[in-house]
């Protein structure tokens, strides 16, 4: 019964998004999505959701001094930095190398540099996250990741290069929307919304278990907890976040 429900559901949201399938199906959608929706969406979006999480980021990146290295430097790379909105949490004095799959954010990312000017820009880097060949193994103190394992096609791929290029001892930051509790309506709306939203943003989903592939990798430590954003109306208010040691 709840599996016809989900189906039934599905099409109807399929049916009110049938423009968006049918640019998708002639080739249009995904490189106008990529290039001008997303970006402008993403930046408006953020407007509420850094609102929103503020606190839980002051919180989670609150520990980043703690891992500078023996000199006394903190080098940080950001993982799909997008507009830079993380900027404003991190230390005084941190180098930090920005990456990004997406070119299309730099006038917002550019506004976001010129707000923040305690910290320095090391690099940027046009690279997904699973391939940070660019980067030399061990070279990081932390790596930084927020709202971005949620659209890559291989989280385990990712956690693979943030542990080469972490230095022993190095933290890996997270915060991401995931999968709610399986007898949950939130996850049963999350299963309806799924296909239609994965489509409209850009390789989106929400049913992934993250932390699942983070208790999986080969982290000395894991400090992370289960959250709720309070995004009302959205499939993504359950979260995860925390830290994870080298």
């Amino acid at each position: 019964m709840r599996e016809a429900a989900i189906l039934s559901l599905r099409a109807c949201v399929a049916l009110l998004a049938m423009p968006i399938y049918i640019l998708s199906f002639v080739g249009i959608w995904q490189p106008f999505c990529r290039n001008v929706f997303f970006p402008f969406f993403f930046d408006k979006f953020s407007v509420v959701y850094e609102r929103k999480t503020k606190k839980q980021k002051q919180e989670l990146f609150r520990s980043l001094p703690d891992f500078k290295s023996p000199s006394g430097e903190l080098k940080l790379l950001e993982i799909g930095t997008g507009h830079g909105v993380n900027f404003q949490f991190y230390p005084p004095g941190c180098k930090v190398t920005c990456t990004d799959i997406n070119p299309n954010f730099q006038q917002s990312l550019q506004r976001n540099m010129n707000k923040n000017q305690h910290i320095s820009y090391e690099h940027f880097l046009i690279a997904p996250g699973e391939d940070l060949h660019q980067v030399p193994s061990g070279s990081l103190d932390a790596v930084v990741c927020t709202l971005v394992l949620c659209s890559v096609h291989n989280v385990n791929g990712i956690l693979k290069e943030v542990l080469r290029v972490l230095r022993p001892g190095g933290a890996f930051y997270v915060l991401e929307h995931v999968a709610a509790d399986h007898s949950s309506w939130k996850y049963f709306w999350q299963q309806v919304f799924y296909p239609t939203w994965k489509l409209i943003f850009n390789g989106c989903c929400l049913t992934k278990e993250i932390w699942k592939n983070l208790e999986e990798a080969n982290f000395s430590e894991l400090h992370l907890q289960h959250t709720t954003v309070a995004l009302p109306w959205t499939p993504i208010q359950p979260h995860i976040i925390g830290y994870a040691v080298k």
